[in-house]
């Protein structure tokens, strides 16, 4: 027999609903949180130079309501009972290293890595909201109105020359995958 055979499967009961409302909160709580550092370190490049003021206040904004969003989370852990991702250092890191990194390169590619970052975040909201709607109404109502400011930095990503940024499709797909393993990472670890 092999070892995978005796790894033990999931199995729904007592604690399985708490584990995975833990899991939703420890990674949304992390997205939040890389999201403030980027715009962070987006506008730190930016700040100061002669013709970015657009772009700083934009960034601010977004900054703004991430931060408000960082906030609601950190409340939820704390009320909760839920430890936040270990891998908190490293998306620091990360977060701080991609935006600055993206900003660098010029408004565009700080906009398409606003957009790409936005496109995977609304739709793993779209898929909390459908997972949690009954089981918790309160916290779907309130990751709903996250998913609709998220789509905004998203449109205003787009509106502001996305997809124009040197190897936009390049960019956009590494940040995705990125993305993407950040969310199954940070739910576990």
């Amino acid at each position: 027999m092999s070892d995978a055979a005796h790894i033990p499967l999931p199995r729904p009961g007592a604690g399985a609903d708490k584990a995975r409302m833990d899991e939703i909160l420890r990674v949304d709580h992390a997205g939040e949180y890389a999201a403030v550092l980027i715009y962070r370190a987006q506008r730190a490049v930016f700040e100061g130079r002669k013709g970015r003021d657009g772009v700083v206040h934009d960034l601010a904004e977004m900054q703004d309501q991430e931060a408000v969003h960082l906030a609601r989370f950190d409340r939820l852990l704390n009320a909760r009972r839920v430890r936040p991702t270990a891998m908190t250092p490293l998306w620091r890191l990360a977060a701080s290293a991609l935006g600055a990194g993206t900003a660098l390169m010029g408004e565009k590619a700080a906009h398409a890595c606003t957009e790409a970052v936005e496109s995977v975040i609304e739709k793993h909201y779209a898929d909390q909201i459908a997972e949690i709607g009954e089981r918790d109404p309160a916290l779907a109502a309130e990751l709903k109105q996250f998913r609709e400011e998220e789509l905004a930095h998203h449109d205003h990503a787009i509106a502001h020359g996305s997809r124009e940024a040197p190897a936009y499709r390049l960019l956009s797909s590494v940040i995705k995958v990125g993305c993407k393993a950040a969310i199954r990472i940070s739910e576990k670890v």
